[in-house]
Order: structure tokens, then C-alpha cells, then sequence
């Protein structure tokens, strides 16, 4: 087997979905490694980083630039005679079949709306090439490796499928000074975890926010959300949102921890990060049936159809006036959760990866 290296470039990024999936893989991959049950990998990052966060892989800032030039031209060079893992949707096509990339879904091609004219361009060109190259293709739930098998044209058995994990959450310490900062009260509100982008599917929540409004409660909204989602229909809707802009991760744990519910109305997801670490910190999820949601939930949320925004009412007027209902979804959360760790995830990765490098 060909030395492994991993792809840094997620270092010098911020923070989406996609960036903590590289970081805590990695992280938990560095873990096993400092116990002999993962190999030494080499990691290669941008020499902008300052300084390796992981405590067993060998770091080596190389080159000068960053970027996608870093990635298509400097890293290559550097990884030439290992075996590179690529864990952001993205890799250098000058290696070839000596890599592996992990593309988180099809959005590109299946939600093109949500992206600029340029980037989806580039990804489709991409992994379209990666595909043709012989890199091995990897994802994240099995609703996206159908997704991807259908745009790339290859077969689904071609791509392999490692999980994601939601333990992060449990070792961040809450910061519950930010439920006072907005006037929260714990229990009387829904969170919602989202951005803009057109799949989100945020325009769905003004529904859920007039309920809440009518009695009494909060719809607090994290994230790079816009307020005329909620100011649009005027009345209880209006009155209900409150948007908190980006918040930290401890900040999102004490929001989780003391919610009545998350509510995730997004309409496609390679895998739906925010529900599992809600059900990590015991929070009750109100979700989409959209994407692989259900997929990585199951019974433990409750569900609404994306196409009918009055459905997600239906299950928030539930989850209110059903008694013994949310403490149920807070169990089954928990126990749906422990199913997905980042240890469990980076031997998935290994073992995916130990079938492929030479």
C-alpha cells in the first residue's frame, strides 16, 4: 500500500458542513493513528496555515500559493508517490487514480440554483474528470452516492459510502450566555441551523413561525438567514423570528441543549449535519422527508413534506400538544445519534481507502 497523504486545504477554510466533516475526520483519524490503529499519513496544507492542529500526522506546509492553484498544481507535486485523500468535494487532476475524493453530493447538478454560474461549472467539470481520471469516489450517505452515480454516469457500487459523525458537539463546552444575549427562554423556541441558499428551503418556515408566534414562542434562527424570510407575511410570523446570525460552537450546543426543537426544512442534503448533532445534544428534529435526512434519522424525527409547508404546522402543532412526544424524540434522538461517531467514520474511510491505493 502506497504511503497515504491527506489534502490540507480545508484548513485554510471556514466553516460549513463540508469543513467540519475534513476537520473531525482527520481529527479522529489522527487519534487512531497516535494508537497505532490508523496509519501515519502525511499531511499536506497551504504554507498559510501556521500551525498542524493534529497531534500524530506529519504536517509539511508546502508551496505559495492557495486555492484552487495550490490544490491543482502545488499539491500534486508534493503528494507524488502517496496515496492522497481529498475530504472537500475537490482534488488535484493531475493525480489521477492515486487519490481518493470524498464528493458530498450532487448539488451542483441536481440544485443548480443555489450556486453561482462559475462554481457549479467548475465542480461539474471537475468531478466529471475526476470520475473519467480514475480516482476513487467516495460520499457520504447512500442517497448521495445515487445522486452522484446517476450525474458522473458510473455505478453506484463504484462509489463508497463512510458516515459522518455528531460527537463533536459532546466535546464542546455550551456557552449558554447567548440564550439571555437574545432573550431566549429555554424550551420556548424552535432553532434553526441554515443559510440562504436556495435549497435550504428557509421560505418554508414562515408556517411553523406563525404557530409559534400564536403562542408565544420563538422561531431563532442561526446562521446567514435573511430577516425578510419572516418579516414577508407580516403578524405572528413576524413577531416569531428572531435571527441570530453566525454563532460559535458553543454557542450552538447551549442552543441545542435548551430548544424545544430543531427545525430543518432543507430540501436536499448529501447527508444533514445539523440534525444528528441536535439529537447528539438531545434536542428534538422536525425535518424534511427531502435528501438523506431520513436516511441518517429514521424514527427519530418527526417529518414534513418540503412541497407542503403546511405539513411542517402539522408537526410542530404535534410536537406542542401531544403529550410524552418530545421527550420521546429526545431519546430515540440520542440512541439514533451514538450510531454515528467520527472514530467509526475515519476506520470506514480507512478501509474504503485500503481497498483502492496500490
Amino acid at each position: 500500500m502506497m504511503p497515504i497523504a491527506i489534502n490540507g486545504r480545508f484548513l485554510t477554510q471556514g466553516m460549513t458542513g463540508v469543513q467540519r466533516f475534513a476537520r473531525e475526520i482527520t481529527a479522529a483519524a489522527d487519534r487512531l493513528a497516535g494508537n497505532d490503529a490508523w496509519p501515519k499519513a502525511n499531511l499536506f496544507m497551504p504554507s498559510s496555515v501556521a500551525q498542524s492542529p493534529f497531534a500524530y500526522f506529519e504536517a509539511q506546509a508546502i508551496g505559495q500559493k492557495s486555492g484552487q492553484i495550490w490544490e491543482q498544481w502545488e499539491l500534486p507535486k508534493a503528494a507524488n508517490g502517496s496515496f492522497l485523500i481529498n475530504l472537500g468535494n475537490t482534488a488535484p487532476l493531475m493525480l489521477e487514480r492515486n487519490q481518493a475524493v470524498v464528493i458530498h453530493d450532487a448539488g451542483v447538478f441536481d440544485t443548480p440554483e443555489s450556486y453561482s454560474f462559475a462554481f457549479r461549472a467548475w465542480y461539474r467539470f471537475l468531478h466529471k474528470m475526476l470520475a473519467r481520471t480514475g480516482a476513487q469516489l467516495l460520499t457520504v450517505s447512500e442517497f448521495s452516492r445515487g445522486r452522484i452515480a446517476a450525474a458522473l454516469s458510473v455505478a453506484p457500487e463504484a462509489i463508497g459510502v463512510l458516515p459522518e459523525g455528531g460527537d463533536h458537539m459532546l466535546r464542546i463546552s455550551a456557552d449558554a450566555d447567548i440564550i439571555a444575549r437574545h432573550g431566549l427562554v429555554p424550551g420556548r423556541y424552535a432553532l434553526v441551523v441554515g443559510n440562504p441558499a436556495a435549497h435550504k428551503n428557509l421560505t418554508a418556515l414562515t408556517s411553523a413561525a406563525t404557530i409559534l408566534g400564536q403562542r408565544g414562542l420563538t422561531l431563532a434562527v442561526a446562521g446567514a438567514a435573511d430577516p425578510a424570510v419572516f418579516r414577508a407575511g407580516g403578524g405572528p410570523a413576524a413577531d416569531a423570528g428572531l435571527i441570530l446570525g453566525r454563532v460559535s460552537d458553543a454557542e450552538l450546543r447551549a442552543l441545542y441543549e435548551n430548544a424545544l426543537c430543531l427545525i430543518f426544512p432543507s430540501r436536499y442534503e448529501g447527508f444533514g449535519l445539523p440534525p444528528l448533532e441536535a439529537m447528539t445534544c438531545g434536542c428534538p428534529v422536525i425535518a424534511a422527508y427531502a435528501g438523506a435526512v431520513p436516511e441518517v434519522c429514521g424514527e427519530a424525527a418527526l417529518w414534513f413534506d418540503p412541497l407542503r409547508p403546511e405539513t411542517l404546522a402539522e408537526a410542530m402543532e404535534r410536537l406542542l400538544d401531544e403529550e410524552g412526544l418530545a421527550d420521546g424524540m429526545r431519546t430515540a434522538g440520542l440512541r439514533r445519534a451514538a450510531l454515528y461517531t467520527w472514530e467509526k467514520a475515519a476506520l470506514a474511510l480507512l478501509s474504503l481507502v485500503g481497498k483502492k491505493a496500490p
